[in-house]
């Protein structure tokens, strides 16, 4: 067992929803379609981009594997939340919660690097039109997308290290739906003040940095923008940012909301909704705000369909 003699502690029972026993059947049903729509949507996306080569672009490139990482991000934590509630008994062992936290962290701090990388595309695309092909190069997006992958692993090894070090002495009682970092902390009974400093710093560094990006780039987008003369040319560039804007918000929200909020002063049911707001309908929504109301895709989806509309034009220099 990881942790070897440093813990007592051989499972974890979730109390996430333990205030609402005769509502786990109706949970599991709202769980399981969040999940489906969830699976469905971004693999949807996935397989057009692969499908349809007139979306082989950087853009669609980094939304990819946006798709990619959402899909495993809710598969980390769905299906045993969707097991527990069939389940008399909501538990999981101290192996799979340190494997559970080690690639929610991983994907989630993937996703933080990617959006970064995603504002920069757009800022080449909007503020470096002439040069979008050199600076977007299979040989600039291809090390951003790895780069971004690694960013997540780094974030994650560090704080699962520091986590199995921790001991757990009889208390295994998670006031979560799965495992995280900040309810597992509030149940170790040793020392847990540099687990504490290395998530706030790592929010800092590996969270906020990227944010910071994003706010740089998009401080250039709109000033572009706003230089654009012509109407419809304004909108058309605020169209290919806006969809990115929305999820940039809600993700960057969530997690400073999750994972900066003090350790007292939250109720249970706060933190089940705000975890549950974070992993699990975050990952459901990025398809529907960033591509199926986008024109393309949608495009791309009627032609699979064989239904292909006409007028329909190459996404390479949105």
């Amino acid at each position: 067992m990881a942790g070897g003699n440093q813990t007592q502690v051989m499972e974890f029972i979730f109390l996430g929803f333990s205030g609402i026993p005769r509502g786990h059947a109706l949970l599991f049903l709202v769980f399981l379609a969040i999940y489906l729509v969830t699976v469905i949507g971004n693999t949807t996306i996935l397989t057009l981009i692969q499908l349809d080569s007139r979306l082989h672009t950087p853009m669609y490139y980094f939304l990819s594997h946006l798709s990619c990482l959402d899909v495993c991000y809710s598969s980390v934590t769905v299906p045993k939340i969707l097991a527990n509630f069939v389940s008399q008994k909501p538990t999981i062992s101290y192996n799979q919660c340190m494997a559970q936290m080690f690639f929610l962290m991983m994907f989630a701090g993937s996703e933080c690097a990617l959006l970064a990388v995603m504002a920069y595309d757009r800022y080449a695309a909007i503020c470096q039109p002439l040069h979008y092909g050199n600076l977007m190069s299979s040989q600039v997006r291809v090390p951003l997308a790895i780069f971004s992958w690694l960013w997540g692993l780094l974030n994650s090894a560090i704080h699962t290290a520091l986590t199995t070090t921790l001991s757990f002495c009889g208390a295994n009682q998670i006031d979560h739906i799965f495992c995280d970092v900040p309810p597992l902390l509030k149940i170790a009974c040793s020392d847990t003040y540099i687990n504490e400093m290395a998530l706030h710093t790592a929010s800092i560094f590996l969270g906020f940095s990227p944010f910071l990006l994003v706010v740089v780039s998009y401080v250039y987008i709109l000033s572009a923008i706003l230089r654009i003369r012509s109407n419809t040319g304004r909108h058309k560039a605020f169209s290919t940012c806006a969809s990115h804007v929305v999820v940039v918000l809600i993700y960057y929200g969530m997690s400073t909301v999750n994972y900066n909020r003090p350790s007292a002063g939250y109720s249970l049911e706060i933190d089940t909704l705000i975890s549950t707001l974070y992993c699990v309908i975050t990952p459901m929504l990025n398809p529907l705000i960033y591509s199926f109301r986008n024109k393309e895709v949608k495009k791309a989806l009627w032609k699979v369909l064989g239904l292909q509309s006409k007028g329909y034009t190459s996404p390479a220099k949105q």
